[in-house]
C-alpha cells in the first residue's frame, strides 16, 4: 500500500495525518500504523490520524497511539482542524467527531483552539488526582517538576494493577503563579514522556482551578514543546466550556510504501 501523508506537531506532540475521506486507508492495519509510528525504522510520531467522513459533520478523527491503541488526543485533534482547512474540508471552523464525541474548533493565525468534552467528576488518590477529559490523567503535583525523572515516575504510576488493562495518562505538575503551571507527561500508548499532552494540559488546569479554588480562569501552560492555553469554568466539581489552544505546524508531507 503506497500511502501519501502528512506531518504535523502542536507544541512538539507529532503525528502522521492521512487523509481517508474516500476510504483509502480503512484497511490499514494496526501493525502497519506501529510501523509508521516507529521512529526507527518508519516516519516517526507519537501517533496516527485518519480524517475521515462522518454524516452530520464535517469530518471524523481516529486517532491511534503509536502502539496502536486509540484515545481521544487533544493535539492531535487540533492538528486535524489544521490539516483539514488545508486540504478544504474546512474554512476557519470545525464540527467534527472524535472517540469521546463531537468537538467544535477554529482556525486564528497559526493556531487551533479546541473545545473539549465536559468533565463531570475527578478523583483524589492520597495527595494527587486523577481525571478524564478525554483520556485519562493522573497528576501529581511538585514544587519543581526538574527534579522529576518523568519516565521513570510515570511507568511507576501507569503500569499499577489498579489502573489495569487501558493504564493511565501520568503528570507532573508544579504551579508558577495565580495562572500559570509547569507540566510534563507520560503518556500510556506512546510509552514514553512526549514534549506536550493536550488532554493532560487541560487535566492539570482542571486540577489548578480545584486547588486553587478558582471558578473560571484562563491558564498558561508550559510544556517541553512551547505554551498552551486552556480556559475553564467549573461548577462545584463539574467543568465546562474548556477550550485548549495552542500553535499548530506543518512539518512535511511526503508518501510511503508499507
Amino acid at each position: 500500500m503506497r500511502i501519501h501523508f502528512s506531518k504535523y506537531h502542536g507544541s512538539g506532540n507529532d503525528f502522521i495525518i492521512l487523509n481517508n475521506m474516500l476510504g483509502d486507508y480503512d484497511l490499514l492495519s494496526i501493525s502497519q500504523i506501529q510501523f509508521l509510528c516507529n521512529r526507527h525504522i518508519g516516519i516517526g510520531a507519537d501517533g496516527l490520524i485518519k480524517i475521515s467522513k462522518k454524516k452530520g459533520f464535517d469530518f471524523e478523527i481516529e486517532y491511534f497511539n503509536s502502539d496502536g491503541s486509540q484515545s481521544f488526543c487533544g493535539n492531535g485533534a487540533r492538528c486535524s482542524v489544521a490539516y483539514a482547512e488545508s486540504i478544504g474540508i474546512i474554512n476557519n471552523k470545525a464540527f467534527f467527531y472524535a472517540i469521546d464525541g463531537p468537538h467544535k474548533a477554529f482556525v486564528k493565525s497559526d493556531s487551533v483552539c479546541l473545545e473539549m468534552s465536559s468533565v463531570e467528576k475527578y478523583e483524589t488518590n492520597g495527595d494527587d488526582f486523577i481525571i478524564n477529559t478525554g483520556s485519562p490523567h493522573y497528576i501529581h503535583i511538585l514544587d519543581d517538576i526538574r527534579n522529576c525523572d518523568v519516565v521513570k515516575y510515570g511507568r511507576s504510576v501507569r503500569f499499577q494493577e489498579c489502573f489495569d488493562p487501558e493504564g493511565i495518562n501520568v503528570n507532573v505538575m508544579s504551579i508558577v503563579s495565580k495562572n500559570e503551571i509547569n507540566i510534563a507527561t507520560y503518556e500510556r500508548g506512546v510509552e514514553n514522556e512526549t514534549l506536550s499532552c493536550g488532554t493532560g494540559a487541560v487535566a492539570c488546569a482542571l486540577i489548578f482551578m480545584i486547588v486553587k479554588n478558582k471558578s473560571e480562569t484562563e491558564i498558561k501552560i508550559n510544556t517541553k514543546g512551547g505554551l498552551i492555553k486552556v480556559s475553564a469554568k467549573k461548577n462545584n466539581d463539574s467543568f465546562h466550556d474548556i477550550w485548549l489552544t495552542g500553535p499548530v505546524k506543518f512539518v512535511f508531507e511526503a508518501l510511503i510504501d508499507v
